[in-house]
């Protein structure tokens, strides 16, 4: 009788166990609150250099960071010891996690030499948690490696992309290096489409459809099988047999038969290193190629499509079926060719598995960063990816903040972020910051196209600048609903009455707010006022709403943002735009949103019409198609997407330490 109660009691301490264990399971998979250790900025004047800057901080640990954000250790893969990958299974745990406030940065049309919108980024994620204890978190770009070696971008008040000021790091170099890899899988996975491309050209030119057919499904172990990806052919072919050896000789032939158009192939191979020499190229000259020579190009690895999808995708399978739509040609017939037909969608998607998810990172006061994708601003959307966004909003809580960066100008950036980003990911921002210079204002006011900061003051030229080009910004983002707070970058050269005219106007033009940012000198702290602003800004209701619907012709999108938010008075097609509009309408593409292909230096086509012009038509010279990233470009003028070496490139002043692996002359 004794023995007879030891099982029950046995069974009963073992489901309290595992309810016990269930129970800390499911609080572990809860929202983390924040533990947040803010590192110690020490301003100094003169500012250093920004390597100075950065090699001056001991960045915490990526674990460290981790684990005060409210990551599992499972969630992270680290690579080194300041920077890791994070996992997309945050999404599925914190899914009915609120989101938090959402603020875009953008600008007003910028000088040659950029305005500082992604320090202004870093200043006010930096001022917000740093300074006012909110969570915050930064969404930026990747930049690409290319120019890294090329053109060095000047400092001190002078940015061209981010900086090492943006970025603190134990190896400080990778931020503009490597990184953790993705640019050069997207390289890897671009030229093996490229590959795929000349390869199946050379064996339909070269053999008959029996033997192109028996190669494609060969007999292993006496059995032909068609794989996964050659089902999903015969299925858009109209084929539903799936016994190789039940084709018909017509149903072989147009499951063999790509017929890809050599003149006509639209993809190109991409590498990261500024090469003009890459430009125009031709391919197929080696006798084992039979004579089939063609001219193609290079682009710059970030120009691929694929950096488009990696920026657009929420998830594996949303990028894979985006690979897989990726139009590389037409056939001889007319009729589209994809990277599903070539059948290497799935060795695509195995290529970019781990480029999918963001990188985490940390700036120089210890504030958390996803560094994620780096599509260009002109021919793609210029924004960093949907899915760092979505896993900060959700990591920052629902009072918490998470800010992002829109290349170029708000005409050019702040438009694609909202008609292309914003519809592919479902968000919808509160606030947008818009970043202005004073000395771009005078120029947009008349001055000069400046190479460096005006010391001399002129209020006339910057009543005109704020008059034209700043309002109309602000009237951009009041098209899609979104309050506007103008941040106004300021330099050591800019006088207090520039700071308060620019500031008064801009107000007085619909903004919100517009405050003095003094993050470059010091740091978190000199964009505390910003950060109240933008913090108020989010406390008031959006009423965000896109320029247009997906029904909208095409062309109608195409003269709704010339003329709503350029300001031109119509559009000209020329007669190869027009032509692809009808070819892309009768393959279902005209849905698709616009990207718009156009100088970033003014609201027109031409460069050198500053402040905000009216009275000209905006003329459409091409319009093309990223089918797999979803949208259409229209070309307005001529895009180069190969940098070239000047005639002294920055890599004369690199070089690296052999004993202490320290790397100098990098920025």
């Amino acid at each position: 009788m004794e023995m007879s109660g030891v099982g029950p009691l046995t069974a009963a301490l073992r489901m309290q166990n595992v309810v016990q264990s269930s129970s800390r399971w499911a609080q572990g998979q809860q929202y983390r609150p924040w533990t947040l250790r803010s590192l110690k900025l020490q301003p100094l004047s003169p500012v250093p250099s920004d390597i100075e800057i950065s090699r001056a901080q001991t960045p915490k640990p990526v674990d460290q960071l981790a684990q005060e954000i409210g990551l599992l250790q499972e969630e992270t893969e680290a690579y080194g010891r300041t920077k890791a990958k994070v996992r997309l299974s945050l999404l599925d745990r914190l899914r009915e996690q609120p989101d938090g406030k959402y603020v875009l940065v953008a600008g007003i049309t910028p000088t040659p030499l950029g305005e500082g919108k992604s320090t202004v980024v870093i200043g006010l994620v930096q001022a917000l948690s740093a300074h006012l204890k909110l969570n915050s978190f930064a969404c930026l770009r990747q930049p690409s490696q290319g120019p890294t070696f090329g053109v060095k971008g000047q400092r001190g008040q002078i940015s061209t992309h981010i900086s090492m000021l943006e970025i603190s790091m134990l190896i400080n170099e990778s931020f503009n290096l490597h990184l953790t890899g993705d640019i050069h899988a997207i390289t890897a996975a671009n030229n093996l489409v490229a590959a795929a491309i000349d390869a199946r050209m050379l064996h339909e030119a070269t053999q008959k459809d029996k033997a192109l057919y028996s190669r494609l499904v060969p007999s292993v172990n006496g059995v032909r099988r068609f794989s996964p990806i050659q089902i999903s052919r015969l299925r858009r072919l109209g084929i539903s047999e799936i016994d190789p050896s039940a084709l018909t000789p017509q149903e072989v032939s147009s499951f063999v038969r790509l017929d890809l158009d050599p003149a006509k192939v639209t993809w190109q191979r991409v590498v990261d290193t500024n090469d003009r020499f890459l430009r125009k190229i031709t391919v197929g000259q080696a006798s084992t190629e039979k004579g089939h020579v063609r001219e193609t190009q290079f682009d710059i690895a970030v120009a691929s499509e694929i950096m488009a999808i990696l920026a657009l995708a929420d998830g594996l399978g949303d990028m894979k079926t985006r690979l897989g739509r990726m139009v590389v040609g037409s056939s001889r017939s007319g009729q589209p060719v994809t990277a599903e037909d070539l059948g290497v969608s799935g060795a695509l998607a195995v290529l970019m598995k781990d480029a999918i998810k963001p990188t985490l990172m940390q700036t120089l006061e210890g504030s958390p960063v996803f560094v994620h994708a780096g599509p260009f601003a002109n021919i793609a959307h210029g924004n960093s990816s949907v899915l760092a966004d979505k896993l900060a909003l959700k990591l920052v809580g629902e009072d918490g903040f998470v800010v992002t960066e829109a290349g170029f100008g708000a005409d050019i950036g702040m438009e694609k972020f909202f008609n292309i980003k914003c519809r592919a990911s479902g968000l919808r921002p509160n606030v947008v910051v818009l970043v202005a210079t004073v000395r771009a204002l005078k120029m947009h006011g008349g001055g000069p196209n400046v190479s460096h900061p005006s010391i001399l003051s002129n209020l006339s030229l910057v009543v005109k600048g704020c008059s034209s080009n700043l309002r109309k910004q602000i009237q951009i983002a009041h098209l899609f609903g979104v309050p506007v707070v103008v941040a106004l970058n300021v330099f050591k050269t800019d006088t207090q009455a520039e700071i308060d005219l620019v500031c008064q106007m801009a107000k007085e033009s619909g903004a919100s707010d517009a405050v003095p940012c003094h993050h470059w000198a010091r740091g978190g702290r000199g964009s505390v006022e910003l950060a109240q602003a933008v913090k108020q800004a989010g406390s008031q209701p959006s009423h965000f709403q896109f320029l247009y619907s997906q029904e909208t012709p095409i062309v109608e999108k195409i003269r709704m943002i010339a003329q709503k938010v350029y300001g031109a008075d119509d559009i000209e097609l020329s007669p190869e735009a027009q032509a692809k509009i009808d070819y892309y309408n009768q393959q279902g593409y005209g849905k698709l949103p616009i990207c718009m292909a156009k100088t970033h230096l003014s609201l027109s086509h031409l460069p050198e019409k500053k402040g905000a012009p009216t009275g000209f038509t905006l003329p459409i010279r091409d319009i093309r198609a990223s089918i797999g990233a979803g949208f259409i470009y229209p070309l307005v003028g001529t895009m180069s997407t190969m940098p070239g070496l000047p005639t002294r490139p920055c890599f004369y002043d690199i070089d690296l330490d052999p004993v202490t692996e320290e790397i100098t002359g990098l920025f």
